[in-house]
């Protein structure tokens, strides 16, 4: 018998459809979800996710999701890679090779190569880092103000929300500034296949992640026969068991920029749109400075709404029979809207405390490496546009992206003028 999905949606109704989330976020839908079939069907077209199934579940509760995050064993990130939804005509093997990002491994692979880059993100790797990130953040938001004398508007996502991932990145692994932008592109190109304004051919996506995937390995035989005081020669230049070769690190880098420069561009730029949606929180924000700011906004935007896993075996699940082979649908988005984790979560609240987010991850092996570096980002930008465009206002609607997982905005309009 096929598994019946929620009978309170729409028949059809699918999280992942890019044209839904272009829209929209679906908070009623997963409201919906969470209370009468919190572990549900979704059927779809047979292959139009790039499977060949026809459907996953949807897991949509904080504590469903937590659970399948910490079972490696019976949930697994490497049998259909942790993107729930790709293009269609996407081939198996384009697939199979995502493999080698770390995201999409499962122990004991995934260990060996977490406990080799997480070298580049201890506290101390981080906090070397803030003197030179403030400072960056600073002349970012400096360059923004120059722009707003007029009192026109600007996009605050290439203006600003865009600059400070990209300059950590670059200034994490050593890669010289005046090739971010490449680093951009190539990111944008990878992650932008569903959005037609991006205009991403198959061609031009397997293109970047081949450039860039060069370009990092690249990086990775330089370091080795030049040693740099970098994260890139920590991680390769020994070249031994406990290091990664040339490829493992080149995925390693399409990682990072996909997973550190897209997550959080959209969590500054959807913080923004929060705080200038909710003008007493701004004035709180300018005022105080609350160390509690950059974890909410991370719940409130959730950029990653989605990723999967797949049942290694046959498990029950929010009483429901999960089969070998199916995909599970892990919704972070909803899950960071629980009423039964969070008090009022369709509150904007910078003061929130205790904040158990799913944002980074439902905790497990995949939980972010990179999170103490985000949360600093967050921070600097947000204390920088503070002290230097206080009146910001908006000038327009977030225009979104169109993605099956991403929680992306491509432009928000701002001005300072009246």
């Amino acid at each position: 018998m096929a598994p019946v999905p929620c009978p309170h949606l729409p028949e059809g109704f699918d999280v992942t459809d890019p044209d839904l989330l272009q829209s929209r976020v679906p908070h009623p839908e997963f409201a919906l979800l969470r209370r009468a079939a919190p572990v549900s069907w979704c059927a779809q077209r047979h292959g139009v996710s790039g499977f060949d199934d026809d459907g996953y579940w949807a897991v949509t509760r904080h504590a469903d999701v937590k659970y399948v995050s910490t079972r490696p064993e019976l949930f697994s990130s490497w049998t259909n890679t942790a993107v729930i939804r790709f293009n269609e005509s996407i081939r198996r093997e384009q697939i199979d090779v995502q493999r080698l990002i770390m995201l999409n491994m499962d122990p004991p692979e995934h260990t060996r190569v977490r406990q080799i880059v997480q070298r580049g993100f201890t506290p101390r790797a981080v906090n070397s880092l803030r003197t030179a990130l403030r400072e960056r953040a600073l002349k970012i938001v400096d360059e923004a103000v120059v722009r707003s004398r007029d009192g026109g508007s600007f996009d605050f996502v290439s203006s600003i929300a865009v600059e400070l991932p990209l300059q950590a990145i670059a200034e994490l692994i050593g890669v010289p500034q005046e090739d971010r932008s490449q680093i951009f592109d190539w990111s944008n190109t990878m992650a932008s296949y569903d959005d037609p304004e991006f205009a991403v051919t198959e061609e031009a996506g397997i293109r970047a992640s081949m450039d860039f995937l060069s370009y990092a390995m690249n990086l990775a035989a330089a370091r080795k026969e030049c040693p740099a005081q970098d994260i890139v020669t920590q991680l390769v230049a020994a070249g031994d068991a406990g290091n990664l070769s040339n490829d493992e690190f080149g995925f390693f880098v399409i990682l990072l920029a996909v997973a550190g420069n897209e997550t959080t561009r959209n969590a500054i730029t959807h913080g923004m749109h929060a705080f200038l949606s909710h003008p007493e929180q701004w004035e709180l924000y300018r005022r105080e400075r609350p160390a509690t700011t950059a974890e909410e906004i991370v719940r409130w935007a959730t950029p990653i709404v989605s990723f999967q896993r797949t049942a290694t075996q046959d498990v029950e699940l929010g009483g429901q029979r999960i089969r070998k082979g199916d995909r599970v649908g892990l919704f972070y988005s909803s899950a960071n809207n629980d009423p039964e984790v969070f008090e009022d979560p369709e509150t904007f609240d910078i003061t929130r405390d205790p904040n158990p987010h799913l944002g980074f991850g439902g905790g497990g092996p995949h939980f972010c490496l990179g999170k103490s570096l985000a949360v600093m980002e967050i921070d600097l930008i947000f204390n920088a546009i503070a002290d230097a465009l206080p009146g910001l206002k908006l000038a327009g609607e977030p225009r979104r992206l169109r993605s099956a997982w991403l929680n992306g905005v491509k432009e928000l309009r701002v001005t300072t003028g009246p």
